[in-house]
């Protein structure tokens, strides 16, 4: 075989080393991705309506597009809630008692982009849980 066929095929380098292999970081680099500022500041109080039920059994409100887990709770209660955790796309509450005034209301979304946010918080509050057990 010839030196520049080998050399494109990655032979004769270490394991790990080949160009694409074991061990290539892709993603890294360049500016870490902003997220916009958040709507809610922890501990803070709000007035919302419970839309649906995550996987985990707890309540999701959305306050101005963010989406916030309560537990608890079901679907379609109205209910006061104190912001306890703000994370990068999503928040969680803790209930404070019945609502009394008109509740957030979010923007409007379809189903794909509510199961798609839903999804990707699920992910980040399963990781970073088990960030905090280590």
């Amino acid at each position: 075989m010839s030196e520049e066929r080998r050399e494109r095929r990655g032979y004769g380098q270490r394991y790990g080393q080949r160009r694409g292999g074991y061990g290539e970081r892709r993603g890294y680099g360049g500016p870490p991705r902003e997220f916009p500022p958040k709507p809610v500041e922890v501990g803070k109080e709000y007035d919302v309506e419970i839309l649906e039920t995550s996987r985990r059994g707890e309540g999701i409100a959305r306050i101005k597009g963010l989406v916030c887990f309560v537990p608890n709770t079901k679907p379609g209660e109205k209910v006061k809630i104190r912001i306890t955790r703000v994370s990068r796309r999503a928040a969680e509450a803790e209930v404070v008692g019945k609502s009394e005034g008109p509740t957030e209301t979010a923007e409007a979304e379809t189903e794909e982009e509510t199961k798609a946010a839903e999804e990707e918080t699920e992910e980040e509050t399963a990781s970073t849980e088990e960030e905090e057990t280590e």
